[in-house]
């Protein structure tokens, strides 16, 4: 038995057969050339071409994996338009009179490395989409086929590495899982391995081993656990078979508890609702039975776009989203970029500390043009459903002033235009320490509070939460995030109106009993917690575990 670690992206048991997914990497080969200018031309061809193969692509996983995780070729399709990119591979042809194939393998190498030496694991990411534009262009220029998807029985996909284009074009019934020797957890793999839902690991660990050997053998992939065994030991194989067997029973045993009301066994009724980044998503709600949207991320919006998307464009999109939870709350943030979300087209400036900096409602504030057109598209949408407006990163009473003050503005534009909108209720994200001392004073002003629990924690604590060394010393479950999170529920109730969670903290399993305790009001959390935690809603007795609690000091 072989018995390998990785890092997991996603959890599960998969027990089936290794299919190495080996790579037709191209042998590039330096040649001398005369004619320059008919490299560039065939290097420009090949650029078209990879175009269309990537909107093709593009167009795949739409459908498949939804727009959020699709826009990775599309990402794709512009760095294919880099001029520094480009330069250099023209450059590399016309100053040493050599192919383009070798002009663009060494260009892709030395971006690649480029993106290999920098600190964040985000940008060191972006080396393999350097490597998958770079060789797709080498196989196009070279006259190569593209390859497909997959054929034969469903299998544990191993490779050296797995770039975006690679895993979208696997026929997914035909994939149990995939193990990789390379590659992040952020990358836009995982990302993609997290939506299509299989056990996967990355920067899997076999030593010195040719993969190869390993082709056609029986294996396990524990995806919860990072481990990959290959010809498991029949006691090995037992235990995991039966963990898989428990799996498959907890999530038949979740799927009767859909159509439930989220009522606790004292009679406290909680809303339990779902994040989403984009209607693609809508489908998981509804599949996992939530009960509305606590949070709908606008800003993939904009992410997704390549200039500011217009007040139409957003008016469908949430007219849409209302239209489809018919009648269900549909809690939308406004525009939440800066920090870790760049949108190239708002040329911001570069910040020391960006999750300090201009983001969020401070962009909103500091430029309401776009926040306006923003509003507009809510509030017309908000005639088709029951739409809420929530602001981000509130620190004091002035932001909510002057929200209210272009609110005003843009319904009196609407009203002059004879435009129909709603009164949506309108909340405000808690997640400055700043927001939860004042809390009392913004419970005044707006119809609920949502707790974001992933700033609220990392501005408490001092913490980038995007620093990987920092991970020992992030602790959700500080005492300080916890007493906040009771103040502003306090504070929230003795003003008459709910609070909610919509950070990660909330689909953490140990804390829902606390947070019924606290009298938190909703939960918002991804599609796939809804389930798991209506079963602990159903199962506790609010009264009695509150009082436990305080016998025992907790």
């Amino acid at each position: 038995m072989y018995e390998f670690n990785g890092k997991s992206v996603f959890g599960g048991i998969a027990i089936g057969t290794v299919k190495v997914l080996a790579k037709n990497k191209s042998l590039v080969k330096r040649l001398h050339i005369e004619d320059s200018e008919n490299e560039i031309r065939r290097y420009h061809e090949a650029g078209l071409q990879a175009k269309e193969e990537l909107q093709q692509l593009y167009e795949k996983a739409l459908k498949e994996v939804g727009e959020t995780n699709a826009a990775i070729f599309e990402i794709h399709q512009m760095m294919l338009e880099d001029d520094d990119y480009n330069d250099s591979v023209e450059n590399i042809i016309t100053g040493q009179s050599v192919n383009a194939e070798y002009a663009v393998a060494t260009t892709g190498e030395n971006f690649a490395q480029m993106f290999l030496d920098m600190d964040d694991d985000y940008m060191r990411g972006r080396a393999a989409d350097v490597k998958d534009i770079s060789e797709r262009l080498i196989r196009i220029l070279s006259g190569e086929s593209s390859g497909g998807s997959e054929s034969g029985e469903a299998a544990i996909i191993l490779a050296v590495d797995l770039a975006p284009s690679e895993t979208v074009q696997l026929d997914k019934d035909k994939v149990l899982s995939f193990v990789t020797l390379q590659g992040s957890t952020n990358s836009h793999t995982a990302i993609l391995a997290r939506t299509m839902g299989i056990p996967a690991l990355v920067s899997t660990d076999i030593g010195e081993m040719d993969i190869t050997s390993l082709d056609g053998k029986k294996a396990v992939v524990d995806g919860t656990n990072g481990k990959f065994y290959v010809e498991p030991e029949p006691d090995v194989l037992e235990e995991l078979q039966a963990r898989q067997a428990k799996e498959t029973e907890v999530k038949e045993l979740y799927e009767t508890l859909k159509g439930k009301e989220n009522v606790t066994l004292d009679g406290k009724k909680i809303m339990l609702y779902a994040n989403i980044g984009n209607i693609k998503d809508l489908a998981h709600v509804m599949k996992n039975d939530a009960g509305g949207i606590g949070l709908f991320r606008s800003e993939f919006i904009y992410l997704e776009k390549q200039d500011y998307p217009t007040e139409e464009e957003q008016f469908q999109i949430y007219k849409t989203v209302a239209q489809t939870m018919a009648g269900k709350r549909v809690i939308i943030r406004t525009l939440d970029i800066g920090a870790d979300k760049q949108c190239d087209y708002f040329h911001m400036d570069r910040e020391e500390n960006p999750a300090m900096g201009v983001r969020a409602i401070r962009i909103c504030l500091t430029r309401p043009e776009i926040f306006k057109t923003q509003l507009r598209a809510l509030l017309r949408a908000s005639v088709y459903g029951k739409i809420a407006i929530m602001y981000p990163m509130i620190t004091g009473l002035k932001e909510i002033a002057r929200i209210k003050e272009l609110v005003k503005e843009v319904q009196g534009e609407l009203d002059t235009e004879g435009v129909p909108y709603g009164t949506p209720e309108q909340g405000i994200m808690i997640e400055t320490p700043a927001a939860v001392m004042i809390s009392d004073l913004l419970a005044k002003e707006v119809d609920f509070f949502s707790i974001g629990t992933n700033d609220l924690t990392q501005y408490t604590l001092a913490i980038d939460r995007q620093n990987e060394k920092l991970d020992d010393f992030y602790d959700s479950h500080h005492p300080a995030v916890l007493r906040m999170i009771q103040m502003v529920v306090d504070n929230a109730h003795a003003a008459g109106i709910w609070a909610g969670i919509c950070g990660e903290l909330g689909a953490d399993l140990s804390l829902t009993r606390d947070f019924l305790a606290m009298g938190v009001d909703e939960l918002s959390v991804s599609p796939a917690k809804i389930l798991p935690i209506r079963k602990i809603i159903l199962e506790t007795n609010v009264e009695e575990y509150a009082k436990l609690k305080e016998e025992s000091g907790s």
